[in-house]
């Protein structure tokens, strides 16, 4: 298990996640390992991400990868929010530029009762074992993860991604009795999955309920408060602390703090300040836009220095992306960030 205090490690990002005073924000950023970096591309030219995911000593040297060459405060592990779909008899593929394609959506109550239940040691075991490879590695805290209930089922419910969720909302108007089983099902599945992470060595986990911004705040309340709570109430006993991040849910905030998490990430759209008024003392992750790190320097500073006077100095502040790094992205700008994150609290 985790242990409260890491000696001899860097835990700015573990206190930061518990409210304490920090000496500086810690910095890290969603999707740090993959397609905008040199090494990862090369790697991507001989294996499917599938596959690195499966083999744990490269899925743990991707990991790694960011730690190494950015700087950053924090690892997270590196594999796909449908990896543990796998292990409940999902047909899937991960098609590039796609994301992911289930081959059999789920639309009736034969397609809910055939989702197995999660079994992690037998499942995902390479992803456990990528876990203690990197605890055997790392200097820093290492992020486990895990897709919301909500967001794993518009993908199994559309088939893939989606940008109206029309399907998902049909489903979930039309037979609310058979949604919540099918929620019930995949926030037990989550659950274990991350407390296995935990188990591993995991020191965060973080909960990414990506595209529940598609949802009003009453059907939030209706359809998945409820599961988001049950999910943050399985993993409170293990003393990991857990962010809860959605895309698009400045309107959800105050009802995703209610459900469940030690930090919410916020979006780019959300305004630092506005949230830390609504969540008082709660810690929160964020809030760079991601398409700011193909700005010039000048203005990629200016950008970073705004979000760290924003949260003036107030202790529990994270510093990350509002969603994930694009591919593309240039990496000495990612890089510039980290520099100027820890040059302003020098």
């Amino acid at each position: 298990m985790p242990h409260a205090s890491m000696g001899g490690v860097n835990d700015l990002v573990l206190k930061a996640a518990r409210g304490q005073a920090t000496p500086r924000p810690p910095v890290w950023f969603m999707r740090q390992a993959g397609r905008y970096q040199r090494s990862y591309r090369a790697l991507r030219e001989r294996y499917t991400l599938p596959e690195i995911v499966r083999q744990p000593e490269l899925a743990a040297q991707v990991t790694l990868s960011p730690v190494e060459e950015l700087g950053v405060d924090a690892a997270i592990l590196f594999a796909d929010i449908t990896t543990p779909l796998y292990g409940m008899g999902v047909d899937l593929d991960l098609v590039e530029g796609k994301g992911p394609v289930i081959h059999r959506p789920i639309r009736d109550a034969r397609g809910v009762e055939a989702l197995l239940p999660l079994e992690p040691e037998s499942a995902v075991p390479y992803v456990l074992e990528t876990i203690r490879i990197l605890k055997r590695a790392l200097k820093v805290p290492l992020i486990g993860f895990a897709g919301g209930p909500f967001t794993l089922a518009s993908y199994l419910v559309e088939g893939g991604p989606s940008r109206h969720f029309l399907q998902v909302k049909a489903f979930m108007y039309g037979d609310e009795a058979l949604w919540h089983r099918l929620m019930e099902k995949l926030t037990e599945a989550m659950a274990r999955y991350l407390r296995a992470q935990a188990e591993a060595g995991a020191d965060l986990l973080q909960v990414f309920d990506s595209w529940v911004g598609a949802l009003s705040p009453a059907d939030y309340r209706r359809y998945v408060k409820p599961h988001m709570a049950r999910l943050f109430q399985a993993l409170r006993p293990l003393g990991v602390p857990a962010i809860h991040f959605g895309v698009g849910t400045m309107g959800l905030l105050a009802e995703m703090r209610e459900a469940g998490g030690d930090v919410l990430g916020l979006d780019h759209h959300t305004p630092l300040p506005w949230a830390r008024e609504v969540l008082g003392e709660t810690p929160v992750q964020g809030n760079l836009d991601p398409a700011l790190l193909f700005a010039p320097k000048e203005v990629l500073k200016r950008e970073v220095l705004r979000i760290l006077e924003e949260n003036a100095g107030r202790p529990g502040h994270i510093f990350n992306l509002g969603h994930g790094i694009l591919p593309k992205t240039p990496e000495e700008n990612v890089r510039y960030v980290v520099e100027l994150v820890k040059e302003v609290a020098a």
